[in-house]
């Protein structure tokens, strides 16, 4: 990480305790940067810091939407990043002995959230035991057109994701004989899991989507109300308050090596 810093020249720089304020992260700006090479070059190394770091996971997805054509805010926001890693480099994901092998699963989405097309960011988080195993913060390829459908869109992502853990772990020996569990916020995502009734309302959504329900039918799967409070899941579809941010952040298991020594 020191090495990433002093590429992007910011080695000095003061460390802040989030990646972005809690505003847009898209601006109307479009002032080319002047070094693109630069911000592909830093943005690339970002996505391999993710592998052990998915509280960067959500700002690093945006900065990648810009590859091709960053401006001057996006070199800002990346900056912004860098000095929340100057002020955590001793973090990292921590993974802790654990005798359970029961698999729950968040996941959830910001609807419309972005301003340029207004398609939705999902994000879902795997746990074993109490161990983060997976993690994705990724744009929604289509355009939803209700919150309920962008959460069972969340819901189909992390299904799939559950489906391949619970397949390797199977092979490994150390499945559980309880079903995974899925935890959502959206109400109307979680009633359309087990409501075998197609409303009018729904039946725009893609039919692959539609395979949670076999899931749930077939007792693999058991999808659960959580309140938005205690969605771990935020820290992937959004930019979030210093205090959130930080609290999220712990319950991912995404500590200092100084705190555990």
């Amino acid at each position: 990480m020191t090495d990433l810093l002093n590429r992007a020249g910011m080695l000095d720089c003061k460390p802040l305790t989030t990646p972005a304020a809690v505003t847009s992260l898209v601006s109307s700006a479009t002032t080319p940067y002047e070094n693109p090479t630069q911000y592909m070059r830093i943005v690339g190394a970002l996505q391999y810091l993710t592998i052990t770091r998915p509280d960067l996971s959500y700002f690093v997805n945006r900065l990648c939407q810009f590859m091709h054509a960053p401006t001057d805010d996006h070199w800002g926001l990346a900056k912004r990043v860098l000095r929340y890693i100057k002020g955590t480099i001793s973090y990292d994901l921590r993974i802790a002995p654990s005798i359970s092998t029961i698999i729950q699963a968040f996941s959830d989405s910001d609807w419309a959230g972005c301003p340029i097309d207004r398609k939705s960011t999902s994000g879902y988080a795997v746990f074993l035991g109490t161990n983060l195993i997976s993690w994705l913060s990724r744009k929604q390829r289509t355009v939803a057109r209700s919150s309920t459908e962008a959460e069972y869109k969340a819901l189909a992502d992390v299904s799939a994701e559950v489906t391949w853990v619970v397949s390797l772990l199977r092979e490994l020996g150390l499945h559980s004989s309880h079903p995974a569990t899925l935890w959502c916020d959206n109400l109307g995502a979680t009633y359309l899991c087990a409501n075998p009734v197609f409303h009018a309302w729904t039946k725009h959504i893609e039919i692959d989507y539609h395979f949670v329900r076999d899931k749930v039918a077939s007792g693999d799967f058991v999808v659960n109300f959580v309140s938005t409070k205690n969605q771990l899941v935020d820290i992937f579809t959004k930019p979030l308050t210093g205090p959130r941010f930080t609290l999220l952040r712990d319950k991912l298991n995404v500590v200092s090596h100084q705190s555990c020594a």
